[in-house]
Order: C-alpha cells, then structure tokens, then sequence
C-alpha cells in the first residue's frame, strides 16, 4: 500500500540504535545512513526513512511493522524496551481487533507509537 514512510527524528544517532534493535526481529537491517537520515528495510530495499528533524516536533505518528510469527513480536518489543524505548501495550492478543491479531506497541525515543503485529 506504501512505498516509503519518512519520521523526522530529533536525535538521529538515538532513533538509528532504537530502530536497529526493533526491527532486527522483524528481519529489518540498517540499508543507508548519512548525517541528514537513515533508511530501514529488506535489505537493499529501505521503506523507513528517518529523517533529522529542523524545528519544531509534531505529534507523534503511528505506525505498524508486519511481523513474520508471534515470537517476532514479543522479540520486537522487548528489544525496544531495552533501546529505550516505552511500553505502550505488552505482546498478546487484541481480540478486539480481531481474533488472531497479535501485537506489541512501544513509543520511540521521539514520541512515536510503533506496533509490531501478526495475523495468524
């Protein structure tokens, strides 16, 4: 449905080793960095773009990585939890959603509220 999505960041090197940590179990690698930002994806094949921020921040954006099994997800959040990042809803179920939606939220370093889910 996307082809990229870009989160303005205000310290890179901070958001570069939390989104290292997070998305390494979702099969994410580092795919470029400079000094204005970083790219996330598939290796070879960035989809997050982190943006150094100029100004003043916004409010936080969501947004929700597909992962492979549900052990991905309680890998993703306590990998985020040990970044830094906060708990914003422990892995399990979230019946409400759907009867086999699988889910873990944490908020980055810089107020975002990230999920890692699987569907099975």
């Amino acid at each position: 449905m996307y082809d990229h999505i870009g989160l303005k960041v205000g310290n890179l090197d901070a958001a570069v080793r939390f989104y290292t940590a997070v998305l390494a179990p979702l099969g994410y690698v580092l795919c470029s960095r400079d000094d204005s930002g970083a790219g996330f994806g598939p290796k070879g094949e960035p989809a997050l773009w982190l943006h150094r921020l100029r100004g003043a921040a916004g409010p936080g954006v969501h947004v929700a990585f597909l992962a492979a099994d549900r052990a991905a997800v309680d890998r993703f959040h306590a990998a985020g939890l040990a970044a830094g990042g906060r708990d914003n809803g422990g892995a399990g179920l979230r019946a409400d959603y759907s009867p086999t939606y699988y889910a873990a939220f944490l908020i980055d370093p810089d107020g975002n509220n990230i999920e890692a889910v699987c569907l099975r």
